[in-house]
């Protein structure tokens, strides 16, 4: 036996909401019931729901909700009230009352550390606890964690570990609670991703993840698709559309400007266009590169250097701004892609889901977190 896999509590609003987080206690694939993924964001909520079609996964319900200014901020749910006003009359569009819930990186920790095999889950348990001593500004009793295991090999395993403080886990619990809704999982935005996106290939390489928001960009580094580092930037899409409207473009102009031309506008006309694609592209960029420097100097708990990022994935309801790509690719000299969020849920040869390309981008946590429970 290796590294023994991580053990949570089934949560059920804030009274239940135990140690770790990321994982309800294991059910008959039959017993499980039918969850919404829903991801919360300072702006919206998306929210998706699978069912078992034909030849696979299918979409079943999907939305957007803009939320009242003020009802989360930075991550941190600021109005009770109000946010669970909204997820009460959610409930009945979506047709479900279980769901499966991201916390956002933003006050999240997340780091990689080796632990020996044949360690019991209470030895990996303490193992965490002393590392967050070093790691983590808050205390082991103010904190919900959870692990992954990465790889197990020659005796020694590396796990990737998530820590979120507990204050701000129990406010997603008591307003879902609230809102009549039973939270199944809570977990980091970054393992959601991950499990939409990543194969989980011990030949995929380290991947970093740009989730260009509306409001903020969230950075996350995959390996074998575990989270083992994020962060969040100040930077997003917002931005652009609203220096656009400032230069007299309705919205579906914009819109349409920024996925049809985008970076690659031409001069002349649209320079000015371009220079408000371009001033949000570089800020992006600027910070894009400065982690990949980071990484670069970055060593493990051993002092071993880290294997290098290989790659960059472009999501978010920001990241079709065309050209962005390729632009962050000659930045940081590695492949960017937009993948397909869809590559778990269904084959494009037997099904089309009802959610158009570019806005799927939008939907990846969403999409992640509907495939725990499908």
């Amino acid at each position: 036996m290796g590294i023994p896999a991580p053990l949570a509590d089934f949560s059920r609003g804030a009274r239940a909401l135990a140690q770790t987080f990321s994982r309800a206690f294991p059910r008959p694939e039959i017993l499980l019931p039918p969850a919404a993924g829903l991801d919360l964001s300072d702006a919206s909520l998306k929210w998706i729901v699978l069912r078992e079609g034909s030849s696979g996964k299918e979409v079943r319900a999907f939305g957007r909700e803009d939320l009242p200014a003020g009802a989360v901020v930075n991550g941190v749910i600021e109005n009770i009230p109000a946010l669970a006003e909204v997820l009460r009359a959610l409930k009945e569009t979506m047709g479900v009352e279980c769901i499966h819930a991201a916390l956002p990186e933003e006050s999240a920790y997340v780091f990689s550390m080796h632990v020996p095999n044949l360690t019991s889950r209470e030895q990996v348990r303490s193992l965490i606890e002393f590392e967050l001593q070093d790691r983590v500004p808050i205390g082991p009793s103010d904190a919900i964690y959870d692990y992954d295991v990465i790889t197990e090999r020659d005796g020694d395993g590396e796990i990737g570990v998530t820590v979120f403080p507990r204050e701000h886990a129990e406010r997603y619990a008591s307003v879902f609670e609230a809102a009549g809704l039973t939270l199944l999982s809570l977990e980091v935005e970054a393992s959601s991703i991950a499990r939409a996106v990543s194969s989980r290939d011990e030949r995929e390489p380290i991947t970093l993840v740009v989730d260009f928001g509306e409001l903020r960009t969230g950075l996350a580094v995959l390996k074998r698709g575990i989270p083992i580092f994020t962060s969040t930037i100040a930077v997003g899409g917002g931005s652009i559309d609203r220096a656009l409207a400032k230069l007299g473009l309705a919205p579906e102009a914009a819109l349409k400007f920024k996925n049809e031309e985008g970076l690659l506008a031409r001069e002349g006309k649209d320079s000015a266009l371009l220079e408000v694609a371009l001033g949000t592209a570089s800020a992006l960029a600027d910070e894009v590169v400065r982690h990949f420097h980071y990484w670069d100097t970055r060593r493990n708990e051993r002092g071993d250097k880290l294997t290098p990022l290989g790659q960059v994935f472009l999501l978010g309801g920001s990241g079709n701004l065309k050209g962005l790509a390729d632009y962050l690719a000659s930045r940081v000299q590695v492949e960017a892609v937009r993948p397909t969020v869809w590559r778990h849920v269904c084959s494009f040869d037997e099904y089309i889901p009802p959610i158009e390309r570019r806005v799927s981008l939008g939907y990846v946590t969403a999409i992640g977190l509907a495939l725990r429970g499908s």
